[in-house]
């Protein structure tokens, strides 16, 4: 059985199961163990049998025979325990919350008040996402150790402070909101460009992100910033099919237009046209996320690169700074500012940011220098972005355009 296949369906169910186990049992160490036991055999009994029908399905069962053989194993005769054996047969769970959706109940859990905010992120993408400590370290940029460190304890309390597996009511949903948006664009990001490994995408990660901003989209139907993640998502989905070519990254300026899904464009920009008129009405100033998915609507609008309106770009860049001061934010400006004022002066910028473990600052910093003609420094720095980036596909783009350095 061909192991990228295998790989795929635990990817993709991962979370579910989890999820599932998690509301069954309220233990969320049981259910990433029998979650984890239940792979290992689905490997040797599908490699024999073949896939079955559900796969889903059938993880999800084994799972569950696995943490009542634990419980059993362990001799844990509590409440947990009977309630765990009540839960096994048919009868449906009684209400939980607003949106009976196991896998956005767990999001809410990992995203309680009582938890750090980047332990709520971090734990939220092991246990939804599947992502492993190395991947969501990457992201977090810390160690491997702190971050396995971070999950452990952000785990521990929720037992610790028995914190319940559901959905808020719809009263304590916004105190909530800003935790479970960075989780879910979080997701969505390693699944848009994965962090290492030679598949450059993991497109199960990026649609369970979207999936789950559409939930919340029907769940907070007049909340801005929820319709403005929703927005950004799909813009930049939207490019997915012409973000590859002969195993490269293809940048946003080199992009064929014409593959992108016109459909999820013309979705995302309806949804920052009603942004924009909520704004107009009074009703609150744009945030993060809007202003994003503005700017994928300005790129996204342009017939071809040329064509697009950098100015408003840096001006909605310029709003996004205000709210969101962060080093990443002033380097994607800087971009803007490149092709406004010159690279000299973008580089100015970027020269100053606090990011020199950051593919993506060696990477515009490399453009920036062969733009203005330090050829020695530009292929140093693509050696760099190229060292920092586990991605087959970007390392081969940057690989591309060094070999170009003249």
């Amino acid at each position: 059985m061909d192991d990228a296949v295998l790989e795929r369906i635990f990817r993709d169910e991962y979370g579910r199961v989890v999820a599932s186990l998690a509301r069954r049992f309220g233990d969320l160490d049981l259910a990433e163990e029998a979650a984890s036991e239940a792979l290992v055999v689905a490997v040797e009994k599908w490699t024999a049998d073949g896939i079955p029908p559900n796969p889903g399905g059938w993880l999800t069962t084994t799972a569950g025979n696995k943490a009542l053989d634990r419980l059993r194993r362990e001799s844990r005769r509590d409440a947990k325990h009977q309630a765990a054996f009540m839960l096994a047969d048919d009868t449906p769970p009684e209400p939980t919350g607003p949106v009976e959706d196991d896998r956005l109940r767990l999001v809410f859990t990992c995203c309680h008040p009582a938890l750090a905010p980047e332990a709520r992120v971090a734990l939220t993408l092991r246990l939804l996402g599947g992502l492993t400590v190395p991947e969501i370290a990457r992201a977090f940029f810390v160690a491997e150790p702190t971050m396995g460190q971070r999950i452990t304890r952000a785990k521990a309390k929720i037992k610790a402070a028995n914190i319940p597996f559901k959905v808020p009511e719809v009263e304590d949903l916004p105190a909530r909101l800003d935790a479970v948006l960075a989780v879910v664009y979080l997701v969505f990001n390693e699944g848009y460009l994965a962090g290492e490994g030679e598949s450059p995408t993991r497109v199960d990660l990026s649609d369970e992100a979207i999936r789950l901003a559409r939930v919340m989209r029907v769940l907070l139907p007049d909340e801005a910033e929820v319709a403005g993640l929703l927005a950004l998502l799909l813009l930049t989905d939207a490019r997915r099919s012409s973000r590859f070519a002969g195993g490269e990254l293809v940048p946003l300026s080199e992009q064929d237009r014409a593959g992108w899904d016109r459909s999820l464009i013309e979705e995302g920009h309806a949804l920052v046209r009603e942004c924009l008129a909520r704004v107009a009405r009074g009703e609150g100033r744009p945030g993060r996320y809007q202003l994003l998915a503005a700017i994928n609507a300005v790129h996204t609008d342009a017939a071809r690169a040329a064509d697009t309106d950098w100015s408003q770009v840096l001006a909605l860049y310029d709003q996004l700074q205000r709210i969101d001061p962060g080093p990443v934010v002033a380097l994607n400006r800087a971009v803007a500012v490149a092709e406004l004022d010159g690279p000299d002066v973008a580089l100015a910028i970027v020269d100053r940011l606090p990011l020199t473990s950051y593919h993506a600052w060696h990477a515009t910093r490399a453009d920036l220098l062969r733009r203005v003609g330090r050829t020695t420094e530009a292929r140093q720095e693509y050696d760099a972005a190229i060292e920092a980036t586990g991605n087959a596909a970007e390392r081969a783009y940057l690989g591309r355009r060094r070999e170009q350095l003249v």
